[in-house]
């Protein structure tokens, strides 16, 4: 969701750190976004000093303070054409997120109808279940499912999963650094994932 269809980075920075002062890590610094979307989750972790027993309090205040603020995060242009057009040739679609269902649904707004179904609320290294239990639900074979992100441990959760990954430019991690890690597809446009999706694989 974030990153991906919703363009929430920019409300990140702007809370990061209160959170940061809270919770007692590093303070972000504008000189320090670009090598922070460079990493991954680990890395990011140890570069901001964070305790790893603090990650689910974050996790729990950032969401609430999200919910708080939903009117502050939109979706990136294109996200309708592409659900509209999925939906039409038949493309299961499926949403996996860190964030709650209810904020996913508030941000998505009249096209939560277009998803199928939600795993939400997943732990910081915790997508690989929820990609297993979207698989279980659907009775869809990984060769016919692809999972699009925009970050490094999205990537690894896929590929824990046996899913294929379509990673996007737009979104928290820098293309360059998610390109090393050798996804299946690198999305520059909205319009590229619809292609991908609709076009016979294999």
């Amino acid at each position: 969701m974030d990153g991906t269809l919703s363009d929430s980075f920019p409300w990140f920075l702007s809370v990061i750190n209160a959170v940061a002062d809270k919770h007692k890590f590093q303070r972000v610094t504008k000189d320090r976004v670009e090598d922070m979307r460079s990493v991954g989750a680990n890395e990011l972790i140890r570069m901001l000093g964070v305790a790893r027993w603090r990650i689910p309090l974050i996790a729990r205040d950032m969401r609430k303070m999200k919910a708080e603020q939903i009117d502050r995060i939109a979706l990136f242009p294109g996200v309708d054409r592409m659900f509209d057009e999925l939906k039409a040739r038949g493309v299961t679609i499926a949403v996996v997120s860190s964030d709650t269902e209810d904020n996913v649904r508030a941000v998505l707004d009249q096209l939560e109808d277009q998803v199928s179904y939600f795993a939400c609320a997943a732990g910081l290294f915790g997508k690989t279940a929820k990609f297993q239990r979207i698989l279980d639900l659907t009775g869809i074979s990984v060769d016919d499912t692809l999972s699009i992100g925009d970050e490094i441990r999205d990537i690894e959760a896929a590929r824990e999963a046996g899913v294929d990954f379509g990673a996007v430019s737009w979104g928290y991690t820098s293309a360059a650094a998610l390109n090393a890690r050798a996804p299946t597809f690198m999305f520059s446009r909205m319009d590229d994932v619809t292609v991908a999706l609709t076009s016979p694989r294999g």
